[in-house]
Formats: structure tokens, C-alpha cells, sequence
């Protein structure tokens, strides 16, 4: 089985992690590139002492510590399931689970919103409704950064194969022996346990858009562009600097 579900696999994310830095879905060096890229969000959104702060997909709360570290009133971060919740709770973080379109926040909280390479998992169908929760939870005059907002496609989905050995077939001949024992082993596992074998691959991406159909989108929902740029990693993603008028 396949899922492309990006809650499950957020969930079997947190329910397998080694360090709480692996929330950040950044792979390799996980650690450096979320500091650095959290580091430069502080910077264009000019983060300071009195803001609240929303992180929407605070990932493993870098920059919740960082504002923390800056003295901003509140820092309240905001994950896709409970079981991510509960692992940055037991590290003393300030977040509760909600889904972009549906921001368990209240009305014109937050003086600085960041939603970071988070819409790109989000369905076409539910941008709108994410834009205009932005809005509504965002102070008049509050900073917000939307970040990783592809203006492409993304890759082809890997293949999707009925039984297990035609998946353990392809993953020898595309990847090496390494990750074919590593799907072994789960499968394997999964076989022990009695759960069914699924694949999950829910980083792939759902939403993209060019610039002019972002800011249109962003500009229906009542927000106001402040610039955009290219991502510098990888480079098919912009960056938006938005605001909420005063």
C-alpha cells in the first residue's frame, strides 16, 4: 500500500523519532539547515521583543526557541497531529495541534505569522481558506512570512506496486541494498505486528503556483505583498514577505 497522506506521515514521523529534530523534515543535516533557515525568518520578518509570534508547522521548534531567546510575548507553534504535540510539550514548547485551514487561534492574535514550507503539502482546494485563517488570526500591521511556496511541480510520485515484492524489486534497482533492507525490515515489522504495509510519502507536493497567482490569492484573502523572492534551496520555491493593514 501507498499513502500519500501528509498527517500520516507526520504522525509515523513522530512516532519513530530519534532526536526532536527529525520533526523538521529536512533530512541530512536537519539540524544546521533548520537553524540557518529559521535564523533568516527572524530576519525578514524582523522579529523583536513584544511580538506573539504563530509558527503554523513549527517543525522542532527552532524558532520558537529562538523568539524565546529574542523576548517576544507569546510563541505559540502549531503541528499537524497530537502525537507531534505531545513530543515538543514534553520540551517545554507552547503548541497545539491545528490544520492551516482551520487555525486553532484566536482572532487578530499574532503580530508576526510564519508559515513555512507548509502550504506546499496543502490541497489547491483548501489555500483560500488557509490564506484567509492567516489573515484572521494576524494583528492590524502584523509581519508575515510565507516561505517554500513552489512555483512548480514537484517530482513524479514514486510508482505504486501491488504486491510486496514488486516494491522491494524497484527499490533495489532505483536505490541499493541499503534501502531495500530498510523496507525489508519494515515490512517485516509491519508483518509481526499485524499492520499493513504502507509506504508513506506525504511530503510530496500538493500546491504550487506561479508569483502573480499567489498574490492574487494572498490579496482575495485581504493580505498585502511586501516582496517576494526565490528560495535559495531548493531554488523552484519563492518566499513571500505579506502584511495585514494597520
Amino acid at each position: 500500500m501507498h499513502s500519500d497522506d501528509y498527517v500520516e506521515y507526520c504522525r509515523e514521523t513522530a512516532r519513530h523519532v530519534r532526536t526532536l529534530h527529525d520533526l523538521a523534515l529536512r533530512g541530512r543535516n536537519k539540524e544546521e539547515i533548520t537553524r540557518q533557515i529559521q535564523e533568516y525568518i527572524v530576519e525578514a520578518v524582523g522579529l523583536q521583543s513584544g511580538d506573539d509570534l504563530v509558527d503554523i508547522g513549527c517543525g522542532d521548534g527552532t524558532l520558537l526557541r529562538m523568539a524565546e531567546r529574542v523576548g517576544t510575548k507569546t510563541a505559540i507553534g502549531l503541528l499537524a497531529t497530537d502525537e507531534e504535540v505531545a513530543l515538543l510539550r514534553r520540551s517545554g514548547f507552547n503548541v497545539k495541534q491545528g490544520f492551516t485551514d482551520q487555525l486553532p487561534i484566536g482572532d487578530e492574535s499574532a503580530s508576526v505569522v510564519v508559515c513555512n514550507s507548509v502550504l506546499l503539502v496543502v490541497s489547491r482546494e483548501k489555500i483560500p481558506a488557509s490564506l484567509r485563517e492567516i489573515y484572521r488570526i494576524a494583528k492590524p500591521g502584523a509581519r508575515i512570512f510565507v516561505g517554500e511556496v513552489p512555483f512548480i511541480p514537484g517530482c513524479a510520485p514514486e510508482p505504486k506496486f501491488e504486491s510486496r515484492r514488486e516494491t522491494l524489486s524497484y527499490l533495489y534497482h532505483t536505490y541499493g541494498l541499503r534501502t531495500w533492507f530498510g523496507m525489508l525490515r519494515r515490512m517485516i515489522y509491519w508483518t509481526l505486528v499485524g499492520k499493513p504495509p504502507v509506504i508513506l510519502d506525504g511530503t510530496q507536493i500538493s500546491f504550487y503556483a506561479q508569483p502573480d497567482e499567489f498574490i492574487g490569492m494572498a490579496e482575495a484573502a485581504g493580505l498585502q505583498i511586501v516582496r517576494y523572492w526565490q528560495h535559495e534551496y531548493p531554488n523552484t520555491r519563492n518566499n513571500y514577505l505579506l502584511q495585514k493593514a494597520s
